[in-house]
């Protein structure tokens, strides 16, 4: 590990961990070491920061909450760039500025503060507001790409917008699926709603989570996407594969589309068990489910 990062670290007094166990930083409690993981607080930080590795020729993740990651057993070579300290967020009118750090659950607590509707779907989406662009996460019939007017971005150190009309936004993709471009800030486009109406959505969603999703196990989400025309979970269940286990992974019992952590499991557990969901209901109906989790790490 080049000592550049570290050293810009220290004069900008960014906090900083070495040797950092993933299994800590991920909702999925699962990974080996992080070589040096960073929590920048500002925009200029998190820009200094990149093209400080960069220089270097040191690999460089960008992480929020974790909630949809499985890092590797061997860990993580080179910097991770950790958004959860930089996490701001302010109100003009029906709109919601963000930075990517922020807890997407913040944003929609913030909607209901200020009696602004449009994101009662997104109440327990476990993702930062960075991911949640990204992705374009969805849930309960609505997705977050519908209520997004702009993002600001950087992009090779240079700090560039898009707005959410351009950012082709479709399931579970955007424009920054697959590129390396950081995801800095975005500004919700809402409706002025009744307060007491929106809680109400609001507690029915999070009480429709609790019910059919196993929240009281380490998980990544959802783990595969929806195949168009079906539904993963049930092509799982209809397959016999619900509460399959390999080592300390297991298929849920609650919900066959979330692969569960029950017991101290490895990533090669979880990898494992995703290749015999795949192959197993290829034979079984015919569709090839993909993963929507994002693997990374030393292979």
């Amino acid at each position: 590990m080049n000592n550049s990062v570290k050293e810009y670290s220290l004069k900008n007094n960014i906090e900083f961990i070495e040797n950092a166990d993933m299994r800590l930083f991920t909702s999925f409690k699962i990974g080996g070491k992080a070589e040096f993981l960073v929590f920048p607080k500002t925009e200029e930080e998190i820009a200094g920061l990149y093209s400080t590795a960069k220089a270097e020729g040191i690999p460089v993740l960008i992480i929020g909450c974790g909630t949809n990651l499985l890092v590797s057993d061997k860990g993580i070579k080179g910097v991770v760039i950790c958004l959860t300290k930089f996490s701001d967020v302010k109100v003009s009118g029906d709109e919601i500025y963000a930075t990517a750090g922020l807890k997407l659950s913040s944003v929609c607590k913030t909607a209901l503060e200020n009696s602004l509707s449009g994101l009662e779907f997104a109440y327990g989406i476990p993702a930062s507001v960075g991911g949640a662009v990204y992705m374009n996460a969805g849930a309960f019939g609505g997705c977050v790409g519908e209520k997004i007017k702009e993002i600001t971005y950087l992009d090779n150190g240079v700090f560039k917008k898009i707005s959410g009309k351009d950012a082709e936004f479709g399931y579970r993709h955007s424009f920054f699926s697959g590129k390396n471009h950081i995801i800095i800030s975005a500004i919700f486009k809402l409706e002025f709603g009744n307060k007491n109406e929106i809680k109400a959505k609001m507690e029915e969603i999070i009480g429709k989570r609790m019910e059919k999703q196993p929240l009281e196990y380490p998980s990544a989400g959802s783990t595969f996407k929806r195949p168009d025309g079906y539904f993963a979970a049930a092509l799982i269940e209809e397959a016999g594969l619900k509460g399959k286990t390999v080592g300390g992974a297991a298929v849920s019992e609650k919900h066959a589309g979330f692969i569960i952590n029950r017991n101290s499991a490895t990533a090669d557990d979880v990898k494992t068990l995703i290749d015999i969901i795949k192959d197993t209901v290829l034979k079984n109906s015919g569709v090839n489910l993909c993963t929507e989790i994002i693997f990374v790490g030393e292979k």
